[in-house]
């Protein structure tokens, strides 16, 4: 078991919210994915996507392999995330506070699975 387990639980916690947020994009988020051109057709992929992020996280708590897999992961879709953001020249609040937030918490989440 991973200690301290509450690092990798509270980011499950918070990408178990953002997946619910997203089965029906809420307009913040449906207006952050219009805002970077992400493909309406794929939408209904994120929740899944991040609802097997906050499972890996948690399973990770007793299998570091699973968690440093799942944080890494999460690293490569906030880079991707920042690099549609750029191109598409979106620097406001989603850019500056809600990616790369989420990139330094999954980074710093990576850099605790690999030290534990």
């Amino acid at each position: 078991m991973i200690e301290p387990w509450w690092p990798l639980a509270v980011l499950a916690l918070i990408h178990f919210g953002d997946a619910l947020l997203c089965i029906k994009p809420v307009g913040f988020v449906r207006q952050c994915l219009v805002d970077v051109g992400f493909p309406e057709r794929y939408w209904r992929l994120l929740p899944l996507l991040k609802f097997a992020a906050a499972a890996g996280l948690v399973i990770g708590i007793w299998f570091r392999p699973l968690a440093i897999l799942t944080s890494a992961a999460l690293v490569c879709y906030f880079l991707i995330a920042l690099a549609s953001h750029i191109r598409a020249r979106d620097f406001g609040r989603n850019l500056f506070l809600n990616c790369t937030g989420m990139l330094a918490a999954c980074t710093g989440a990576l850099v605790f699975a690999i030290a534990a």
